[in-house]
């Protein structure tokens, strides 16, 4: 947030700096948009830290094609899964046709109360076998093992080992959901969808698109949007003792629609997205008398590491066949909706405008993160 207007007001001074010496500089000579008012094609493009580009179907064919994929690592799966035994689960032994080696006698109580806990050094205690260190071993290899060692006191002994309560692992679910907490992984893969419907399932604020993975001190972004409805299982991804998923709240996720609308407010994005259409039509769309259609700009912070510092998409609406471009063009967090005005289309006129809504935003912005840091 800060990144990105501190980009937008450095681009606007330099650009109205760059205007006093040409009135009404155009975007670049290859739009034909902003001219001169003589019509010529002279005037001062914008400066390297602005790049313009056209709404049309390349662009929309693009943000396609640059979806962000989960990183390689969390994509690389066990051929097969098999849980791992760890401190605090407890064990269910079963040794047919000896009753007495499978639950003490008089006993009411579960399987989980009653089972064998695996203790603090990784050890569980079995009668006739004395320790046995199970941490860190698979229930098929636990059973062949106690079946080794009851043989001495058992002719040909038929052992069963499973987890009557797994305790050791646990994956956490933050953020906004309906039950936040801890969920044990078990012998059944546990993955991103499975941990989100565990803890209830995502409440009405949540931000689909925004899905933290905290693993071994390194993030990841993933999508619950991406599994639900583009069905793309990457973003499913199986999930490890100790990780954290955190999925974000929409409250704070807003684009802010300027200019030359019928009401020129921020708009709450909807846990699906917000498209372009859909953000000038909760605005009461732009103003047919005043706003110039061929002027409705989309300002964005570059994606790290670009050369320049701001995406400038320009949608020229026109021609009508352009508002389904439009409801295609999908509009990111803290992107600034602006329509000029028909008597005003100079874009030296145009930031002038918009520069003290730049530094509201900024200071408050300041204001917010210095709040959150005492709050923290």
């Amino acid at each position: 947030m800060n990144a990105l207007v501190k980009g937008l007001l450095v681009s606007g001074f330099v650009l109205m700096a760059g205007c006093t010496l040409v009135p009404g500089s155009h975007i670049s000579p290859n739009q034909g948009w902003f001219q001169d008012d003589d019509g010529s094609d002279d005037a001062e493009p914008l400066p390297d830290t602005v790049k313009v580009h056209a709404i049309t179907t390349n662009i929309l064919r693009q943000e396609q094609q640059h979806k962000p994929e989960p990183a390689s690592e969390l994509l690389s799966e066990p051929e097969s899964y098999d849980y791992v035994v760890g401190i605090g689960d407890v064990l269910q032994i079963t040794v047919w046709d000896h009753p007495e080696l499978t639950i003490p006698a008089g006993s009411m109580r579960s399987p989980s109360e009653s089972g064998n806990w695996v203790h603090n050094d990784g050890n569980i205690f079995y009668p006739y076998v004395g320790k046995i260190q199970v941490e860190g071993l698979r229930v098929t290899e636990i059973r062949d093992l106690i079946a080794s060692r009851i043989a001495e006191y058992i002719e040909n002994p038929q052992v069963d080992v499973t987890v009557a309560a797994f305790r050791s692992q646990k994956v956490y679910v933050t953020g906004a959901v309906k039950q936040p907490g801890a969920y044990p992984v078990t012998n059944v893969p546990l993955r991103l969808l499975d941990a989100v419907n565990a803890s209830g399932g995502v409440t009405e604020f949540a931000d689909w698109t925004d899905v933290t993975l905290t693993r071994e001190s390194k993030e990841y972004r993933l999508s619950l949007r991406a599994v639900y409805q583009e069905g793309n299982p990457a973003h499913n991804v199986l999930l490890k003792e100790g990780d954290v998923v955190h999925v974000a709240s929409n409250a704070d996720n807003k684009v802010f629609v300027m200019g030359e609308v019928m009401q020129a407010q921020p708009v709450p994005m909807t846990r699906n997205g917000l498209s372009l259409v859909e953000a000038l039509s909760a605005s009461g769309g732009y103003n047919q008398e005043i706003a110039d259609a061929s002027g409705i700009f989309v300002v964005r912070r570059a994606p790290p590491g670009s050369e320049h510092l701001v995406d400038l998409y320009q949608l020229n609406a026109k021609d009508a066949t352009a508002l389904i471009l439009a409801d295609s063009f999908p509009l990111q967090r803290r992107d600034i909706v602006y329509v000029t005005a028909a008597p005003l289309s100079r874009w030296n006129r145009v930031v002038k405008q918009i520069l003290p809504t730049f530094q509201t935003i900024y200071y408050g912005a300041l204001a917010t993160d210095r709040v959150r840091d005492l709050d923290e």
